[in-house]
């Protein structure tokens, strides 16, 4: 079973994440990503699947021409888990 993050272990893990927010309603993170245009979006959601389909770990997104919005929650875990964060970790290398 996957665990939930503890508080003490959300708030180190979120201190490496500064790009990202804590949803606290949904025990989740948020972050939105900008392009120059869909084409440039749709590539990075592209990689984005790749990653999650390898990790077994899938994003809920949207995507409205140049914006990409991300949340990453754990449902098993009833919240924020370890998976949420490598996720995130994962999808930054992306785009710094």
């Amino acid at each position: 079973m996957i665990e939930q993050l503890s508080e003490a272990e959300r708030v180190e893990a979120l201190e490496g994440l500064p790009e990202w927010d804590h949803d606290e309603a949904r025990d989740a993170i948020t972050r939105s990503f900008g392009f120059a245009d869909f084409v440039e979006a749709f590539g990075f959601m592209t990689r984005v699947a790749l990653l999650a389909e390898k990790a077994d770990h899938h994003p809920e997104w949207s995507n409205v021409y140049n914006r990409v919005e991300i949340l990453l929650t754990t449902h098993d875990a009833g919240g924020l888990s370890a998976r949420d964060i490598d996720m995130a970790q994962a999808i930054d290398a992306l785009v710094d």
